[in-house]
């Protein structure tokens, strides 16, 4: 792959991957409106391998908690807060892991990468995140992340396998609409984030394993490289933002792109 357009790819998935606006709706719009071809399974896998080791970097204290809990969690005991976090974690994760399962082994997948979904779910998703950022009450914290809010965060969450939708942008959504803060529902969007990365890349990465050659795991390895960088100065940038400043930015942003991705669609 061209130099230039790994490094676009990299970049582009490590802005987005954690900011509100959907990167894999910017990463398949990226050959459909450049013309450039599309970067393929191996890259995705490298340039998410890069923003899973950005988001455990950037939130290693939890993360570490998490992990010492997870035996505990593991045989039901939700006795520690690291039992709780590893406990709300899996549940968050299930109803992800079931859905892209079907969505991928269906073809489904692939039938929803179109420039019309995306500007639908650009738009529509950037609206709800609006109502639900100004109107959602902010009276919960980490805390008080239990099963419940997790499952139901969990079930937001397996909408993103939509292109366009946000990952990030529609468990933020669920947690506002939950009543967590700004800060806090971000927070726990990019734990969620961990698990979810994994099992996508163990389902992607198993299946491109075979095929690669000395080139494609360079360029595998400089794309992770690049896409963490990215993603850990977005990831920054975006936390201490949110000390100040609501998702009304990035709302904006969403709704414009959709509007200008449904023109194209509808014109082409």
């Amino acid at each position: 792959m061209p130099l230039f357009q790994l490094l676009l790819v990299a970049l582009i998935q490590g802005i987005t991957e954690f900011l509100p606006v959907s990167s894999s709706g910017h990463l398949i719009l990226l050959p459909e409106l450049t013309g450039m071809s599309d970067q393929g399974q191996a890259i995705d896998v490298a340039v998410h391998v890069g923003t899973l080791a950005a988001v455990v970097f950037y939130f290693w204290g939890d993360v570490r908690e998490g992990l010492a809990g997870l035996p505990r969690a593991l045989t039901g005991r939700r006795d520690t807060p690291g039992a709780r976090l590893a406990t709300g974690l899996i549940l968050a994760t299930i109803p992800t892991v079931l859905f892209g399962a079907f969505l991928h082994f269906t073809g489904l997948s692939d039938a929803l990468r179109s420039i019309a979904v995306i500007g639908w779910t650009m738009l529509g998703f950037g609206l709800v995140l609006y109502v639900a950022d100004q109107w959602g009450d902010t009276h919960k914290s980490m805390a008080d992340w239990g099963p419940r809010d997790a499952l139901i965060m969990g079930m937001w969450q397996m909408i993103a396998l939509i292109p366009g939708t946000s990952r990030s942008g529609i468990t933020i959504t669920g947690a506002r609409q939950l009543g967590y803060s700004r800060e806090e529902g971000a927070r726990v969007a990019m734990l969620m984030s961990i698990p979810t990365i994994i099992a996508s890349g163990v389902l992607l990465g198993t299946e491109v394993a075979l095929d690669a050659d000395v080139s494609l795991m360079r360029d595998m390895a400089l794309a992770a490289l690049l896409s963490m960088i990215s993603a850990l100065a977005a990831l920054a940038l975006m936390m201490r933002l949110l000390k100040s400043v609501s998702f009304t930015p990035y709302v904006i942003y969403r709704v414009l792109l959709g509007l200008l991705l449904l023109a194209i669609a509808y014109t082409q």
